[in-house]
């Protein structure tokens, strides 16, 4: 079982500010604005009964609601798609069985947990197990029109878009996906920016530059690690 973790959600950019992460370890998942037409009807910002402030007049704004989590607002299963090649490359390599980590950067105050970071940091939100191989973009193209896996993926965002244009598209099992309860840090209590060992020691990543933005690569031993971590753990420095 491999995995790769990738950044999803708001952050400083789009919308303008960062899901924020609570003193019990608990987050907020805000997703991203829409940035293209839609054919389909999307949700509002408003429609996710958020309880972060979002920028002014940002109610009315469509979201690009992906990953889809199935408990989470305007949501029906676990799936995600991707047009950008750095993130839909990786994943495509993925096989039934493996697992899609997300991570986001979160905002922090000062009544942060101990394990987080000042101001803001990175820390995975969420996983998907897949349930079937990757469906590349042109796979899904082919799909006769009464395929299941059209069913599959109806609420996705990209499926939703005008011009279709994920490159890949990913189911998560129902039974083992899903939004954290508590956010697992990848980065350290000194800093953002600063990786932690999840980074450094068993992903395939340095921990250089902005790490923070790119794909996570965790081979099969480092997989089961990652999943079964807690905050606290992920945060201590031990010795490999």
């Amino acid at each position: 079982m491999r995995s790769v973790a990738i950044n999803v959600a708001a952050n400083t950019n789009e919308p303008g500010v960062r899901g924020p992460l609570f003193p019990d370890g608990s987050f907020e998942y805000i997703p991203i604005p829409e940035s293209e037409p839609t054919s389909d009807p999307v949700p509002t910002y408003a429609d996710l009964d958020l309880t972060t402030d979002l920028p002014a007049d940002s109610g009315s704004r469509p979201v690009h609601l992906d990953p889809e989590f199935a408990e989470y607002a305007s949501c029906e299963r676990y799936t995600y798609g991707d047009e950008h090649g750095v993130k839909a490359g990786p994943i495509a390599e993925l096989a039934a069985g493996d697992t899609l980590l997300f991570y986001a950067t979160l905002s922090t105050d000062a009544d942060r947990p101990d394990w987080a970071p000042p101001e803001w940091g990175a820390f995975l939100i969420g996983q998907f197990r897949l349930a079937r191989d990757p469906l590349t973009g042109e796979d899904y193209r082919d799909l006769p029109a009464d395929a299941e896996a059209r069913a599959v993926f109806a609420n996705n965002a990209h499926v939703k878009r005008d011009s279709f244009d994920a490159r890949v598209l990913v189911h998560g099992d129902p039974d083992t996906s899903g939004l954290y309860e508590t956010a697992v840090p990848l980065s350290t209590p000194a800093g953002g920016s600063e990786a932690n060992r999840v980074v450094t020691a068993l992903s395939a990543d340095s921990g250089k530059g902005p790490w923070w933005r790119r794909p996570l690569r965790f081979d099969a031993d480092a997989t089961e690690r990652v999943v079964s971590l807690e905050p606290a753990n992920a945060a201590r420095p031990h010795d490999h």
